[in-house]
């Protein structure tokens, strides 16, 4: 008598993730570890684990929910095929991943009982979280990167602000490596101030012609009384 179960497990990865990969070729083949030939088309025929498992796309609702029949090699021809929906839902650590297995064989209870942990589950969080590590790890480079372009700049710009140093040879002590300071200029001596010339006596005014006319012309009068008186 077939039988119907619920498994639920949580994926670190988003719903629109765990749906691309699980109808992509490669993807589900990697994420599960066995070979697998998936489509996104409705009506495709699927295959997975190496043929092992196969089936077809029932219904595919993109990032929530995938629907396949389902049949493995285990199942006889008198055997349905059973059907698996896939239903994801976003959480904070992921995607809550929610398996429904319809139809199932009543004697096959090892998918329910470990199967799909082993086979699914487990290589499922393997794989979105190395992704997931592979990630952070690049992003934690990049930021790294940049915050070392920023530190170093930084450094830059205050060594070229900074006035650099070196050790001296000798002592262990340090001492400008630019130029070095200009020698201080002796102080010029005060320049002597020159001795005051001494001052000359104002020279006598020259006499004028007309000063002159008239000081022969006293003499002469003078001279004449002085003859009339000796005459006399």
């Amino acid at each position: 008598m077939p039988y119907t179960y619920t498994l639920t497990s949580i994926i670190p990865a988003t719903p629109q993730e765990i749906y691309d990969a699980w109808l992509d070729s490669l993807g589900h083949s990697e994420m599960t570890g066995g070979e697998a030939s998936m489509s996104d088309e409705v009506g495709a025929e699927v295959s997975a684990w190496d043929t092992y498992i196969k089936g077809r796309n029932l219904e595919l609702v993109p990032g929530e929910r995938i629907v396949q029949s389902w049949r493995t090699d285990k199942f006889t021809d008198e055997h349905e095929d059973s059907i698996i929906t896939v239903i994801l839902e976003e959480t904070d650590d992921g995607t809550l991943l929610t398996l429904v297995h319809s139809n199932v064989p009543d004697e096959q209870r090892n998918y329910e009982e470990g199967g799909w942990q082993s086979n699914y589950f487990e290589p499922m969080k393997a794989y979105f979280g190395s992704l997931k590590g592979g990630a952070d790890a690049e992003s934690s480079k990049r930021t790294a990167s940049k915050t070392g372009d920023k530190v170093g700049r930084a450094a830059d710009e205050r060594s070229k602000k900074a006035t650099p140093r070196v050790k001296a040879a000798s002592g262990g002590k340090t001492k400008r490596s630019l130029a070095k300071k200009p020698k201080a200029k002796p102080k010029a001596k005060p320049k002597a101030k020159p001795k005051a010339k001494p001052k000359r006596k104002p020279k006598a005014k020259a006499m004028t012609r007309a000063a002159k006319k008239a000081t022969k012309s006293s003499a002469a009068k003078s001279k004449s009384k002085r003859r009339q008186r000796s005459r006399s």
